[in-house]
């Protein structure tokens, strides 16, 4: 699916079409990856009556204040607020242009996007077995390749697209820093596909390097982006 870029700044008085109707996969998945849901084809029928355009998943937006010096996963949780959900291409941009742009936001924040059902906690039934690939980015480009990002994950771009589930933006002092979180860390292929595209996606410089870690490595020391793997 592709879909129409928004570059920041640009006027945002109207919807853009993502996606050709027809090119949308009648093969919607539930966030465990069974067979289409009864709400998922109702909601689906509902926005084509309505003259939109469906997505293949719903997705929702999150946000993180964390308290700086406070690492416990209880606080963690307590700071995660839902934003909004959207399951259509107008939708997603009703959505996204009303967000603040992540040059705005305070450090450190996290700001999450996540398809419907799964939460942005390593301890998620979806993301437990799985892990996220890294990306550190200067602070003024961030927002560019967040963007990017968004756009390729809200229209099923990235390859292995149901292995994907979400993106996290950190916002920090010194840096920002790109996360695509996947269901399963043992499938080397799908992993490394992943890595791949999420570069082909962004046209990631050469310079930029990637890192992996496993959700059960960050569990185990209590930290997202300590003690990677460089790819």
């Amino acid at each position: 699916m592709e879909i129409t870029e928004k570059r920041e700044g640009e006027s945002n008085n109207s919807s853009k079409d993502l996606n050709n109707n027809d090119n949308i996969s009648n093969d919607l998945t539930d966030s465990d990856g069974n067979n289409t849901s009864k709400e998922a084809e109702e909601r689906r029928a509902r926005d084509l009556k309505a003259g939109l355009h469906p997505l293949k998943h719903k997705f929702v937006f999150w946000y993180t204040r964390r308290t700086p010096g406070v690492r416990t996963q209880t606080a963690y949780e307590d700071n995660i607020k839902k934003i909004v959900d959207f399951s259509t291409v107008e939708g997603f941009w009703v959505c996204y242009c009303h967000l603040a742009r992540p040059s705005t936001l305070p450090s450190p924040t996290d700001l999450h996007l996540f398809k419907e059902g799964i939460r942005p906690l390593w301890e998620d039934s979806a993301n437990c077995n799985g892990g996220k690939w890294i990306i550190r980015f200067k602070k003024v480009v961030s927002g560019r390749f967040w963007e990017d990002l968004v756009l390729a994950l809200v229209g099923d771009q990235l390859d292995y697209g149901d292995n994907v589930c979400g993106a996290v933006l950190s916002i920090r002092f010194n840096e920002d820093i790109l996360s695509v979180w996947n269901r399963n860390a043992s499938d080397h292929q799908a992993v490394m596909a992943l890595r791949d595209s999420i570069k082909r996606h962004l046209k990631l410089p050469h310079s930029y390097v990637m890192e992996y870690k496993p959700h059960d490595a960050s569990l185990r020391d209590n930290s997202s982006y300590r003690n990677t793997w460089l790819r």
